[in-house]
């Protein structure tokens, strides 16, 4: 029988093609296995451990079951940990290991958390640091070995016949329909909103999705796990992997990745283009040291690829061209990622064109696809043939999912996977679900009458490159709060980091240069003073301590002119049009990026 709530996916692989590695992670060196078999029996023993500490599933509306969260970077546990409580009914509510204290402090008490499972010291010393002030939180269990803290195998009960039938009937009592998790994400005045996902809503994606897997060819391969399993992104294509037997390896780290691609030589791997950035980026600054011959023939095999277009005919001579730089050239990208790679897929947020067309010349095809953490996530991607891709475009909506543009250009999505609403917040889930339609707060289009295109944001929330969050209003109003800064505006949508146009205060530098001994004498010229940009960096750099590491201003540039109505940066009632300063200073903006 084909899965119908998250943790059957596991049974499923049980019972169709077990692996002797389902799960794996680097230990003393080593790669740590888990068959399919030895997974089952840790999740029965952490379920049943769950059920001795009294956490149960008696009540099953959302505000009743029992909260478990997990902080922690990816690794064999935290999937164990998952399947356990989802088996006993409960609600897991995984968080980003970046998130601020006060950030982690709103959502365990937002959602009331029971227990929460720590992966290593620092995050068990950001939990600490907020325990007091969290009164639901009952117990800490660390997956590191630390001393004084209880460690996540001291929950294990042994599985007697007794406890294995206390985890059925609790398995039993959930339905396809019942809550599966909480994740927040951050909302348009930066406090976190809990979505809430049914089983339906995540398995219904992953059974949807997993035509764009069987396109691959990934069944019984192996697959590295490198993006945040605390987002829906990665934690629906684990279980995709789950369903086709795929192992799961996990890189140890962001900065190990490289070398765990070539260990395991996975089939595929999900990433954000932020990533592929960096790989990119790394390749041309090799190629940057090669010399003579070596080098002219990385450039032009360079070239060569970033003239490739998957939906336009290729001449005769550019494909022999082409075929030959893969055989110099483009083969040792491959190895690089352990040879056997036949897709990546990637999401979060919009993929530079050129590495499309780079990665595809080189037989790396790269999947793009679209989703929300609100819809579970998947709503389109671009598939493994050929005639289903189109750089540019978010693909093709996958089955038994509509889609529609709304006569603002806005996406609307409605399906199974859709989801049940924002926790605690019906308000929100009124404002973004209309007649079923879940409002997206993207503009699109689509193109051929088949591949979706993100044309525009509509909400000024914003995403980087590596597919993190950024809201940019509550960071302007902190730091206008400073003297020295008058306006700002917070750009970085699909870019590797936070920057900001910033128009001092030209009053009150202008005193501070006179106390300085600093001659101002108008205002570009003083933009351009050392003394005066090391003034607004230390001041960003002050406020920066309170903000979310991934919403920190790392780049900024200096404006020489305030915003205006009639300047057309401001409308009526003085609030910033952003698409226009976009628009405006796009080549200052460029000058931030161009590091």
């Amino acid at each position: 029988m084909k899965p119908k709530r998250l943790f059957d996916f596991l049974d499923y692989q049980l019972q169709n093609n077990p692996l002797v590695d389902s799960l794996a992670s680097k230990e003393n060196g080593n790669w740590k296995t888990y068959s399919t078999q030895e997974v089952v029996t840790t999740v029965n023993k952490i379920a049943a451990g769950l059920l001795k500490l009294g956490i149960s599933s008696n009540d099953m509306t959302a505000e009743n079951r029992d909260k478990i969260s997990i902080i922690s970077s990816n690794r064999p546990e935290w999937l164990m940990v998952d399947l356990a409580v989802q088996k006993i009914g409960s609600v897991l509510v995984p968080v980003y290991p970046t998130l601020s204290a006060s950030e982690l402090e709103f959502v365990l008490n937002d959602a009331a958390i029971k227990i929460i499972f720590v992966g290593d010291n620092s995050l068990l010393q950001k939990v600490l640091s907020i325990k007091s002030r969290v009164p639901s939180l009952q117990y800490i269990f660390t997956f590191d070995n630390l001393e004084g803290a209880a460690n996540w195998k001291e929950i294990f009960q042994e599985t007697t016949t007794e406890t294995l039938k206390q985890i059925q009937e609790q398995s039993d009592k959930i339905k396809p329909e019942h809550l599966l998790t909480i994740i927040y994400t951050s909302g348009t005045t930066g406090t976190p909103k809990g979505v809430m996902l049914s089983h339906n809503n995540v398995v219904s994606n992953i059974m949807d999705s997993n035509c764009i897997f069987e396109e691959i060819g990934i069944i019984k391969s192996k697959a590295l796990s490198f993006l945040p399993l605390n987002h829906i992104f990665e934690r629906v294509v684990s279980y995709v992997y789950i369903f086709n037997s795929v192992a799961i390896y996990y890189a140890q780290s962001l900065e190990t990745v490289g070398d765990n691609l070539k260990e395991v030589q996975p089939t595929v791997f999900s990433t954000v283009p932020r990533l592929l950035e960096k790989v990119y980026e790394k390749i041309v600054a090799k190629g940057n040291t090669l010399t003579g011959v070596k080098k002219k023939l990385f450039f032009w095999a360079l070239n060569l690829g970033l003239q490739f277009d998957i939906d336009k005919k290729q001449s005769l001579g550019y494909k022999l061209q082409l075929a030959l730089a893969n055989k110099l050239i483009f083969s040792k990208w491959r190895e690089a990622l352990g040879g056997n790679v036949k897709a990546i897929v990637t999401g979060a947020a919009a993929c530079q064109i050129k590495l499309l067309r780079v990665f595809t010349s080189a037989q790396i095809p790269i999947l793009e696809g679209y989703g929300l953490t609100e819809t579970s996530p998947v709503i389109s991607a671009n598939r493994f043939s050929s005639s289903n891709r189109m750089f540019g475009t978010v693909g093709t909506c996958i089955d038994n999912i509509e889609v529609k543009i709304a006569e603002d250009g806005e996406i609307l999505c409605k399906g199974p996977n859709v989801m049940m609403g924002y926790y605690k917040r019906p308000d929100l889930t009124a404002a973004c679900i209309i007649d079923g339609w879940f409002h997206t707060g993207d503009i699109g289009t689509f193109v051929d009458n088949k591949f979706l295109k993100i044309t525009d944001r509509k909400k000024e929330i914003f995403k980087t490159s590596g597919g993190k969050y950024v809201a940019p209003q509550p960071i302007e109003n902190k730091m206008k709060e400073s003297k020295w800064i008058e306006q700002m505006m917070i750009v970085g949508a699909d870019q590797k980091f936070t920057g900001a146009l910033i128009v001092p205060s030209f009053a009150a530098l202008n005193s501070w240069c006179t106390e300085n001994g600093i001659t101002y004498s108008n205002n570009n010229t003083i933009i351009k003073n050392e003394k005066v940009i090391a003034l607004i960096r230390d001041t960003v750099d002050q406020y920066n301590k309170d903000i979310n590491q991934v919403e920190q201003v790392k780049r900024f540039e200096l404006l020489p002119q305030e915003w205006s109505v009639d300047g057309g940066e401001l409308t009526p009632t003085l609030k910033l049009k952003r698409k226009a300063i976009l628009e405006k200073y796009a080549e200052i903006i460029d000058k931030i990026y161009s590091v």
